[in-house]
């Protein structure tokens, strides 16, 4: 389950910080920050990170030179009170650092679990809007189906393609690639 998490912080210092993150604990969960507000998520299933492991590598075989393609956790950073970390992110490579992207990725991947599909959809959707993130894909693993949005002119969100099961998106952005969500499965599917 996702919950908005308590922790220590005294009530007048303002909203949690990207600082506050490092002091807390390596256990699995993943912890993310929207604005100063914490977002605790449990470890991901095995169907969830089966689709991350074989989505990696369907986007790393046809990735420029020029971006990176990385797996969560890995923290994209926007300020001093953002940080998300999206289950598969494509980057300029000249934009990343060792320890984070602090720039905006050119993609963004959520795969949902029962516990974050509601903030996957809404929030980080809104977010990654928000920073100016290129293209933001959302695998829903049930199905399963990839739905994709990208930017407009204006800097809003337009979904552009969907594809379930066996039907293919051909996607032109950030670059050319093929995907085939009932693939993402393996012997899962």
């Amino acid at each position: 389950m996702t919950v908005m998490a308590d922790i220590e912080h005294p009530a007048d210092s303002g909203p949690l910080t990207v600082h506050d993150l490092e002091g807390m604990p390596d256990d699995g969960r993943r912890r993310e920050l929207v604005d100063g507000v914490l977002i605790v998520s449990p470890a991901p299933g095995r169907r969830h990170q089966a689709i991350v492991v074989r989505l990696w590598r369907v986007i790393e075989r046809v990735c420029p030179p020029e971006y990176d393609v990385l797996v969560a956790p890995f923290a994209v950073h926007s300020g001093d009170d953002t940080e998300l970390q999206p289950d598969v992110l494509v980057g300029r490579d000249e934009d990343f650092t060792d320890k984070d992207l602090p720039a905006p990725p050119v993609l963004a991947v959520e795969v949902l679990s029962p516990s974050t599909a509601i903030y996957d959809w809404n929030l980080k959707k809104a977010v990654y809007e928000r920073l100016g993130t290129g293209s933001y894909w959302v695998i829903d693993p049930a199905e399963p189906a990839l739905t994709v949005f990208e930017l407009d002119a204006d800097g809003c969100y337009q979904q552009v393609a969907k594809a379930a099961g066996d039907e293919a998106a051909e996607l032109e952005r950030p670059f050319p690639v093929r995907i085939m969500p009932r693939e993402l499965l393996g012997r899962l599917g």
